[in-house]
Protein backbone atom coordinates (compact mmCIF):
# COMPACT_ATOMS: atom_id res chain seq x y z
CA UNK A 1 0.00 0.00 0.00
CA UNK A 2 1.75 3.28 -1.41
CA UNK A 3 0.17 6.08 1.21
CA UNK A 4 0.80 9.80 0.64
CA UNK A 5 3.03 11.45 2.78
CA UNK A 6 3.71 15.54 3.43
CA UNK A 7 5.50 15.57 0.19
CA UNK A 8 2.94 14.94 -1.89
CA UNK A 9 0.45 17.79 -0.53
CA UNK A 10 0.86 21.10 -0.31
CA UNK A 11 -0.56 22.54 3.32
CA UNK A 12 1.01 25.92 3.32
CA UNK A 13 -1.26 28.26 5.29
CA UNK A 14 -3.97 25.54 6.53
CA UNK A 15 -4.61 24.36 9.80
CA UNK A 16 -2.83 21.04 9.82
CA UNK A 17 -4.03 18.22 12.62
CA UNK A 18 -0.65 16.41 13.34
CA UNK A 19 -1.29 13.44 15.38
CA UNK A 20 2.54 12.07 16.95
CA UNK A 21 3.51 10.18 19.49
CA UNK A 22 4.71 11.88 22.83
CA UNK A 23 4.29 9.24 24.96
CA UNK A 24 7.46 9.84 26.83
CA UNK A 25 8.50 8.77 30.43
CA UNK A 26 8.36 11.94 32.70
CA UNK A 27 9.38 12.02 36.20
CA UNK A 28 8.55 15.03 38.25
CA UNK A 29 7.98 17.22 35.16
CA UNK A 30 11.35 15.88 33.61
CA UNK A 31 11.68 14.04 30.51
CA UNK A 32 14.10 11.35 31.05
CA UNK A 33 14.20 10.11 27.25
CA UNK A 34 13.32 12.51 24.52
CA UNK A 35 13.64 10.16 21.73
CA UNK A 36 10.06 10.37 20.76
CA UNK A 37 9.99 14.22 20.42
CA UNK A 38 13.21 14.01 18.41
CA UNK A 39 11.62 11.52 15.66
CA UNK A 40 9.01 13.86 15.10
CA UNK A 41 11.11 16.98 14.65
CA UNK A 42 11.43 16.33 10.37
CA UNK A 43 7.98 16.60 10.35
CA UNK A 44 7.08 19.80 12.18
CA UNK A 45 10.19 21.28 10.75
CA UNK A 46 8.94 21.13 7.33
CA UNK A 47 5.49 21.91 8.27
CA UNK A 48 6.38 25.07 9.67
CA UNK A 49 9.21 25.75 6.58
CA UNK A 50 5.40 25.46 4.19
CA UNK A 51 3.86 27.99 6.56
CA UNK A 52 1.59 25.53 7.99
CA UNK A 53 -0.70 26.14 10.92
CA UNK A 54 0.90 23.35 12.86
CA UNK A 55 -1.75 21.68 16.03
CA UNK A 56 -0.05 19.09 17.74
CA UNK A 57 -1.82 15.91 19.39
CA UNK A 58 -0.89 13.33 21.07
CA UNK A 59 -1.35 11.26 23.61
CA UNK A 60 0.58 9.90 27.23
CA UNK A 61 0.45 7.47 30.12
CA UNK A 62 -2.91 5.28 30.45
CA UNK A 63 -5.34 8.46 31.93
CA UNK A 64 -8.09 6.24 31.36
CA UNK A 65 -10.27 8.67 30.28
CA UNK A 66 -9.87 10.89 32.93
CA UNK A 67 -7.80 14.69 32.94
CA UNK A 68 -5.14 13.80 35.47
CA UNK A 69 -2.23 16.49 36.09
CA UNK A 70 -0.24 13.27 36.07
CA UNK A 71 -0.10 12.50 32.81
CA UNK A 72 -0.20 16.50 31.26
CA UNK A 73 1.34 17.01 28.10
CA UNK A 74 3.03 20.62 29.49
CA UNK A 75 6.26 19.63 29.73
CA UNK A 76 6.75 17.76 26.15
CA UNK A 77 5.71 22.02 25.13
CA UNK A 78 8.92 22.86 26.77
CA UNK A 79 11.03 20.74 25.55
CA UNK A 80 9.80 20.57 21.84
CA UNK A 81 10.40 24.75 22.01
CA UNK A 82 13.69 24.20 22.77
CA UNK A 83 14.37 21.82 20.00
CA UNK A 84 12.16 24.11 17.54
CA UNK A 85 13.87 27.48 18.61
CA UNK A 86 10.57 29.01 18.87
CA UNK A 87 7.91 29.18 20.87
CA UNK A 88 5.54 25.90 21.36
CA UNK A 89 1.50 27.21 22.76
CA UNK A 90 0.70 24.69 25.19
CA UNK A 91 -3.04 24.55 25.48
CA UNK A 92 -4.62 23.28 28.54
CA UNK A 93 -7.49 21.19 26.67
CA UNK A 94 -7.77 19.30 22.87
CA UNK A 95 -11.50 20.39 21.81
CA UNK A 96 -13.85 22.94 22.95
CA UNK A 97 -14.07 26.88 22.74
CA UNK A 98 -10.89 27.65 24.25
CA UNK A 99 -8.74 25.51 21.64
CA UNK A 100 -11.03 26.76 18.81
CA UNK A 101 -10.06 30.47 20.19
CA UNK A 102 -6.25 29.54 20.83
CA UNK A 103 -6.46 28.03 16.91
CA UNK A 104 -7.76 30.97 15.48
CA UNK A 105 -5.17 33.32 16.32
CA UNK A 106 -2.42 30.81 14.44
CA UNK A 107 -0.31 32.74 12.03
CA UNK A 108 1.68 30.92 9.26
CA UNK A 109 4.42 28.60 10.88
CA UNK A 110 3.11 28.45 14.65
CA UNK A 111 3.01 25.21 16.46
CA UNK A 112 0.47 24.32 19.22
CA UNK A 113 0.38 21.42 21.27
CA UNK A 114 -2.97 20.25 22.41
CA UNK A 115 -3.75 18.37 26.18
CA UNK A 116 -2.94 14.72 26.24
CA UNK A 117 -6.60 13.25 24.27
CA UNK A 118 -6.77 10.39 26.41
CA UNK A 119 -8.03 12.89 29.14
CA UNK A 120 -11.31 11.90 26.84
CA UNK A 121 -12.81 8.54 27.00
CA UNK A 122 -13.77 9.38 23.27
CA UNK A 123 -10.50 9.05 22.14
CA UNK A 124 -9.46 5.22 22.75
CA UNK A 125 -13.42 4.46 22.06
CA UNK A 126 -13.21 6.05 18.65
CA UNK A 127 -16.01 8.56 19.22
CA UNK A 128 -16.93 9.32 16.68
CA UNK A 129 -18.34 13.34 18.08
CA UNK A 130 -15.32 13.32 19.80
CA UNK A 131 -13.21 12.59 16.31
CA UNK A 132 -15.33 15.60 14.92
CA UNK A 133 -14.56 18.03 17.52
CA UNK A 134 -10.63 17.39 17.37
CA UNK A 135 -11.67 17.99 13.27
CA UNK A 136 -13.19 20.94 13.68
CA UNK A 137 -9.74 22.67 14.73
CA UNK A 138 -8.01 22.19 10.92
CA UNK A 139 -7.68 21.65 7.66
CA UNK A 140 -5.51 18.37 6.85
CA UNK A 141 -4.81 15.76 8.62
CA UNK A 142 -0.89 14.23 9.20
CA UNK A 143 -0.38 10.94 11.13
CA UNK A 144 3.17 10.63 12.38
CA UNK A 145 2.71 8.85 15.49
CA UNK A 146 3.81 4.91 14.00
CA UNK A 147 3.59 3.85 18.08
CA UNK A 148 0.05 3.81 17.79
CA UNK A 149 -0.96 3.50 14.23
CA UNK A 150 -2.17 -0.34 15.02
CA UNK A 151 -4.74 1.42 17.20
CA UNK A 152 -8.18 3.19 15.80
CA UNK A 153 -8.49 5.51 18.14
CA UNK A 154 -10.26 9.10 17.43
CA UNK A 155 -7.18 10.95 16.90
CA UNK A 156 -5.70 8.33 14.82
CA UNK A 157 -8.16 6.93 12.47
CA UNK A 158 -11.60 8.89 13.53
CA UNK A 159 -10.52 12.50 12.39
CA UNK A 160 -9.72 11.21 8.72
CA UNK A 161 -13.92 10.84 8.14
CA UNK A 162 -13.56 14.47 8.61
CA UNK A 163 -10.29 16.12 6.88
CA UNK A 164 -8.32 15.97 3.37
CA UNK A 165 -5.94 15.92 2.44
CA UNK A 166 -5.22 13.46 5.43
CA UNK A 167 -1.49 11.92 4.96
CA UNK A 168 1.61 10.21 7.15
CA UNK A 169 4.25 12.27 8.30
CA UNK A 170 8.21 11.74 7.44
CA UNK A 171 8.85 9.39 10.62
CA UNK A 172 6.28 6.94 9.53
CA UNK A 173 7.34 7.51 6.02
CA UNK A 174 10.43 6.16 7.50
CA UNK A 175 8.94 3.18 9.24
CA UNK A 176 6.85 1.52 6.83
CA UNK A 177 10.26 1.85 4.67
CA UNK A 178 12.54 0.01 6.64
CA UNK A 179 10.10 -2.35 8.66
CA UNK A 180 8.28 -3.03 5.31
CA UNK A 181 10.68 -2.53 1.84
CA UNK A 182 13.62 -3.47 3.46
CA UNK A 183 12.97 -6.73 5.11
CA UNK A 184 10.48 -7.62 2.32
CA UNK A 185 13.54 -7.27 -0.07
CA UNK A 186 16.46 -7.55 1.81
CA UNK A 187 19.98 -7.02 0.71
CA UNK A 188 21.15 -10.85 2.10
CA UNK A 189 22.41 -12.59 4.05
CA UNK A 190 18.99 -11.66 5.86
CA UNK A 191 19.63 -12.16 10.16
CA UNK A 192 16.61 -11.87 12.19
CA UNK A 193 17.15 -11.63 15.87
CA UNK A 194 13.98 -11.90 18.34
CA UNK A 195 14.20 -12.36 21.98
CA UNK A 196 12.29 -10.83 25.27
CA UNK A 197 9.73 -13.22 27.10
CA UNK A 198 7.48 -14.27 25.72
CA UNK A 199 7.10 -16.86 22.12
CA UNK A 200 3.08 -16.23 22.40
CA UNK A 201 3.93 -12.26 21.57
CA UNK A 202 6.36 -13.34 18.56
CA UNK A 203 5.00 -16.62 16.85
CA UNK A 204 2.97 -14.93 14.35
CA UNK A 205 6.16 -12.38 13.71
CA UNK A 206 8.51 -16.10 13.62
CA UNK A 207 6.03 -17.54 10.93
CA UNK A 208 5.91 -14.18 8.90
CA UNK A 209 9.75 -13.72 9.10
CA UNK A 210 10.33 -17.22 8.58
CA UNK A 211 9.25 -16.54 5.40
CA UNK A 212 11.66 -14.03 4.61
CA UNK A 213 14.73 -14.50 6.70
CA UNK A 214 18.26 -16.89 5.73
CA UNK A 215 19.10 -17.26 9.47
CA UNK A 216 16.90 -16.50 12.80
CA UNK A 217 18.36 -16.31 15.74
CA UNK A 218 16.18 -16.72 19.63
CA UNK A 219 17.35 -15.16 22.78
CA UNK A 220 15.69 -13.98 26.10
CA UNK A 221 13.13 -16.22 28.03
CA UNK A 222 11.55 -17.31 24.63
CA UNK A 223 14.51 -19.60 24.11
CA UNK A 224 13.49 -21.82 26.76
CA UNK A 225 10.33 -22.14 25.44
CA UNK A 226 12.48 -24.00 22.88
CA UNK A 227 14.44 -25.56 24.95
CA UNK A 228 11.78 -27.29 26.16
CA UNK A 229 10.57 -28.14 22.86
CA UNK A 230 13.90 -29.79 22.12
CA UNK A 231 13.80 -32.34 25.20
CA UNK A 232 15.99 -29.52 27.35
CA UNK A 233 15.19 -28.97 30.85
CA UNK A 234 15.12 -25.16 31.98
CA UNK A 235 15.27 -25.15 35.77
CA UNK A 236 13.20 -21.52 37.37
CA UNK A 237 13.46 -20.43 33.81
CA UNK A 238 10.46 -18.09 32.84
CA UNK A 239 9.19 -20.30 29.72
CA UNK A 240 5.52 -20.89 28.48
CA UNK A 241 5.01 -24.74 28.71
CA UNK A 242 1.76 -24.34 26.91
CA UNK A 243 3.55 -23.15 23.44
CA UNK A 244 6.42 -25.95 23.16
CA UNK A 245 3.74 -27.16 20.34
CA UNK A 246 4.08 -23.83 18.45
CA UNK A 247 7.75 -23.71 19.13
CA UNK A 248 8.23 -27.51 17.89
CA UNK A 249 6.30 -26.08 14.95
CA UNK A 250 8.13 -23.18 14.21
CA UNK A 251 11.39 -24.70 14.00
CA UNK A 252 10.14 -27.84 11.50
CA UNK A 253 9.09 -24.81 9.51
CA UNK A 254 12.53 -23.52 9.16
CA UNK A 255 14.04 -26.97 8.46
CA UNK A 256 11.73 -27.33 6.07
CA UNK A 257 11.79 -23.58 4.29
CA UNK A 258 16.20 -23.98 4.88
CA UNK A 259 16.26 -20.92 7.00
CA UNK A 260 19.14 -21.23 9.99
CA UNK A 261 17.34 -21.44 13.36
CA UNK A 262 19.56 -20.43 16.02
CA UNK A 263 19.43 -21.20 19.78
CA UNK A 264 21.41 -20.60 22.20
CA UNK A 265 23.95 -23.27 23.27
CA UNK A 266 24.26 -21.80 27.03
CA UNK A 267 22.73 -19.89 29.63
CA UNK A 268 23.52 -17.77 32.89
CA UNK A 269 21.20 -19.01 35.57
CA UNK A 270 20.88 -17.12 38.66
CA UNK A 271 19.36 -17.95 42.22
CA UNK A 272 17.94 -15.32 44.30
CA UNK A 273 16.74 -12.80 41.38
CA UNK A 274 15.15 -9.35 42.56
CA UNK A 275 14.18 -7.34 39.39
CA UNK A 276 12.78 -4.78 41.80
CA UNK A 277 16.63 -4.32 43.59
CA UNK A 278 18.34 -4.96 40.85
CA UNK A 279 20.19 -7.85 41.75
CA UNK A 280 21.03 -11.57 41.74
CA UNK A 281 22.52 -13.92 43.98
CA UNK A 282 24.77 -16.61 43.03
CA UNK A 283 25.53 -17.00 39.40
CA UNK A 284 26.48 -20.15 36.89
CA UNK A 285 27.06 -20.48 33.32
CA UNK A 286 24.37 -23.63 32.01
CA UNK A 287 25.76 -25.55 28.42
CA UNK A 288 22.43 -27.64 27.48
CA UNK A 289 20.23 -28.54 30.66
CA UNK A 290 19.53 -25.63 33.29
CA UNK A 291 19.87 -27.20 37.16
CA UNK A 292 16.06 -26.88 38.90
CA UNK A 293 17.00 -24.24 41.46
CA UNK A 294 18.40 -22.07 38.82
CA UNK A 295 16.80 -19.16 36.98
CA UNK A 296 18.19 -18.36 33.04
CA UNK A 297 18.33 -14.87 32.53
CA UNK A 298 20.84 -14.38 29.66
CA UNK A 299 22.85 -15.89 27.14
CA UNK A 300 25.91 -17.00 27.86
CA UNK A 301 29.68 -16.62 26.37
CA UNK A 302 29.32 -19.34 23.73
CA UNK A 303 25.61 -18.32 22.14
CA UNK A 304 27.12 -14.74 22.00
CA UNK A 305 30.15 -15.87 19.98
CA UNK A 306 27.80 -17.90 18.35
CA UNK A 307 25.59 -14.80 17.41
CA UNK A 308 28.08 -12.40 17.02
CA UNK A 309 29.90 -14.57 14.13
CA UNK A 310 26.53 -14.90 12.42
CA UNK A 311 25.75 -11.03 12.36
CA UNK A 312 28.63 -10.30 10.96
CA UNK A 313 28.17 -11.56 8.02
CA UNK A 314 24.78 -10.50 7.65
CA UNK A 315 24.08 -7.49 5.22
CA UNK A 316 20.60 -6.67 6.80
CA UNK A 317 19.85 -7.04 10.36
CA UNK A 318 16.35 -6.71 12.08
CA UNK A 319 16.27 -7.10 16.21
CA UNK A 320 13.69 -7.22 18.25
CA UNK A 321 13.53 -8.51 21.73
CA UNK A 322 16.68 -8.37 24.39
CA UNK A 323 18.45 -11.71 24.94
CA UNK A 324 18.11 -11.60 28.73
CA UNK A 325 17.26 -9.35 31.99
CA UNK A 326 19.18 -6.55 30.61
CA UNK A 327 18.27 -4.05 33.08
CA UNK A 328 20.20 -5.41 35.35
CA UNK A 329 24.14 -5.20 35.35
CA UNK A 330 24.78 -8.90 35.96
CA UNK A 331 22.56 -9.75 33.26
CA UNK A 332 23.17 -7.40 30.40
CA UNK A 333 26.06 -8.66 28.78
CA UNK A 334 24.32 -10.81 26.30
CA UNK A 335 22.06 -7.92 25.14
CA UNK A 336 24.56 -5.30 24.93
CA UNK A 337 27.31 -7.78 23.31
CA UNK A 338 24.26 -8.41 20.81
CA UNK A 339 24.07 -4.21 20.10
CA UNK A 340 27.65 -4.19 19.89
CA UNK A 341 28.06 -6.08 17.11
CA UNK A 342 25.31 -5.33 14.88
CA UNK A 343 26.18 -1.61 15.35
CA UNK A 344 29.72 -2.35 14.22
CA UNK A 345 28.86 -4.75 11.17
CA UNK A 346 28.29 -2.78 8.67
CA UNK A 347 24.81 -4.14 7.88
CA UNK A 348 21.44 -2.11 7.14
CA UNK A 349 20.56 -2.49 10.86
CA UNK A 350 16.75 -2.06 11.74
CA UNK A 351 15.75 -2.09 15.40
CA UNK A 352 12.09 -2.87 15.62
CA UNK A 353 11.28 -0.84 18.68
CA UNK A 354 10.58 -1.51 22.61
CA UNK A 355 12.71 -2.57 24.79
CA UNK A 356 15.43 -3.26 21.97
CA UNK A 357 16.15 0.50 21.13
CA UNK A 358 15.71 0.96 25.45
CA UNK A 359 19.11 -1.86 25.00
CA UNK A 360 20.81 -0.27 22.05
CA UNK A 361 20.74 3.23 23.81
CA UNK A 362 21.75 1.34 27.57
CA UNK A 363 24.69 0.03 25.92
CA UNK A 364 25.49 3.34 23.66
CA UNK A 365 25.19 2.39 20.40
CA UNK A 366 21.55 3.85 19.26
CA UNK A 367 23.59 6.63 17.33
CA UNK A 368 25.37 3.56 15.37
CA UNK A 369 22.41 1.71 13.77
CA UNK A 370 20.29 2.48 10.62
CA UNK A 371 17.44 2.76 11.74
CA UNK A 372 15.43 2.12 15.55
CA UNK A 373 11.65 1.89 15.31
CA UNK A 374 9.04 4.39 17.62
CA UNK A 375 6.93 1.64 17.88
CA UNK A 376 6.68 -1.44 20.25
CA UNK A 377 3.17 -3.03 19.54
CA UNK A 378 2.95 -1.53 16.36
CA UNK A 379 6.36 -2.47 15.04
CA UNK A 380 5.04 -6.02 16.06
CA UNK A 381 2.02 -6.31 14.24
CA UNK A 382 3.20 -4.49 11.22
CA UNK A 383 5.73 -7.24 10.90
CA UNK A 384 3.26 -9.82 11.14
CA UNK A 385 1.82 -8.39 7.94
CA UNK A 386 -1.30 -6.82 9.76
CA UNK A 387 -2.90 -3.89 8.59
CA UNK A 388 -2.08 -0.65 10.68
CA UNK A 389 -5.73 1.13 11.11
CA UNK A 390 -4.03 4.48 11.54
CA UNK A 391 -1.86 3.80 8.03
CA UNK A 392 -4.79 2.37 6.17
CA UNK A 393 -7.33 5.02 6.56
CA UNK A 394 -4.69 7.95 5.14
CA UNK A 395 -4.88 8.74 1.48
CA UNK A 396 -3.42 6.39 -1.47
CA UNK A 397 -1.11 7.45 -3.60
Amino acid sequence: MAIKTINDVNLSGKRVLVRCDFNVPIKDGTINDDSRIVAALPTIKQLISQGAKIILVSHLGRPKGEKNAKYTLAPVAGELAKHLGQPVTFVEDCVGPEVEAEVAKMGAGAVVLLENVRFYAGEEKNDPEFAASLAKLADAFVNDAFGTAHRAHASTAGVVKHLSPAVCGLLIEKELAYLGDKTAQPERPFTVILGGAKVSDKIKVIDALLEKADTIIIGGAMAYTFALAEGRTIGDSLSEPDFVDTAKSALAKAKAKGVKFLLPLDNLGVKDLDFGAGTVGEQKIFEGNIEDGWEGVDIGPKSIELFSEEVKNAKTVLWNGPMGIFEIDACNRGTFAVAKTIAESGACSIIGGGDSVKAINMAGYGEQVTFMSTGGGASLEFLEGKELPGVSVLDQV
